[in-house]
């Protein structure tokens, strides 16, 4: 019996340890034609929402259970922003997951949309979009910083359970954090560091 359970295991494809623990965010870096050139959309949130008001975006939002997958909730939540049908966009790639110390899983995705003239901004969500073009991106060069992250263990913590104890030496933690200065408005935290990611990924390929 343990034999047939142990071989049941091979082929089997590894996740992140502890997903099913950390809420899953899809979002999509939406690229489209404009004034003749290829440009990445930039949202500003709503002042009015309770998370990241005002704050600058990609389109995205949480994995819901009736998502058949991350990349189905990527273009759901950019459909629902930007007010398009699933037949205007078209996904191009994934591209590296980011696990976030705050305990989320955020699945970034690269999409074309196929006509900006289509998109009409949803104002329950989304103030106001830019466009930057990519050629401006591929030039743009982010401030680059690192926020440090500390343990914090509870009162309660046994630590009679490990080797020193109260003396014991953990490891701190660094964040990178780029800010990116894109029409007068700044970008940064997780949509910096995906565009950052991006950016990359567009030069190593060119």
């Amino acid at each position: 019996m343990l034999e047939r359970k142990l071989l049941s295991l091979k082929g089997r494809k590894p996740n992140i340890l502890g997903h099913k623990q950390f809420p899953k965010y899809a979002v999509l870096i939406p690229v489209v034609k404009y004034q003749n050139e290829l440009c990445v959309i930039f949202e500003k949130r709503a002042q009015h929402l309770i998370i990241q008001p005002g704050e600058i975006c990609f389109p995205g939002g949480a994995v819901e259970e009736n998502d058949s997958s991350q990349e189905a909730a990527a273009k759901r939540e950019t459909c629902e922003e930007l007010n398009l049908e699933l037949d205007d966009l078209e996904i191009i790639a994934a591209l590296d997951l980011f696990v976030s110390p705050f305990s989320i899983i955020v699945y970034p995705y690269l999409g074309i949309i196929n006509d900006y003239k289509k998109i009409s901004i949803n104002r329950d969500e989304v103030e106001y979009i830019f466009y930057v073009s990519l050629n401006c991106l591929l030039e743009s060069k982010p401030l680059k910083t690192q926020i440090k992250l500390k343990m914090i263990l509870p009162e309660d913590f046994p630590y009679e359970l490990i080797p020193d104890g109260r003396n014991y030496t953990y490891r701190d933690g660094q964040l990178p954090q780029n800010f990116y200065f894109l029409n007068n408005e700044v970008v940064w935290g997780l949509t910096a560091g995906i565009l950052n990611h991006f950016i990359d990924l567009l030069k190593n390929h060119l």
